[in-house]
């Protein structure tokens, strides 16, 4: 069975200028554009690459969220 869970949290002004640093961009880039011309990926990479795109689908989704709730009256 699932379960919804609610949290409020406080968040800081400026996260919407939250990302990824420069080098773990650089780094899940890589590791995309590899295996987008077909090259394979080692298990760790594979796992390294899925780890990344979580984290920066989750830093989007929090910043939409955010954005969204500084919009509201």
């Amino acid at each position: 069975m699932a379960h919804t869970i609610q949290l409020r949290l406080h968040a800081p002004g400026d996260l919407g200028k939250f990302r990824l640093p420069s080098g773990v961009q650089r780094r899940l880039s890589d590791l995309l554009d590899r295996q987008d011309q077909g090259a394979a990926l080692t298990p760790a990479e594979r796992s390294e690459a899925e780890g990344l795109v979580e984290l920066a689908e989750m830093i989007s989704l929090l910043k939409l969220r955010v954005s969204g709730l500084q919009a509201a009256p």
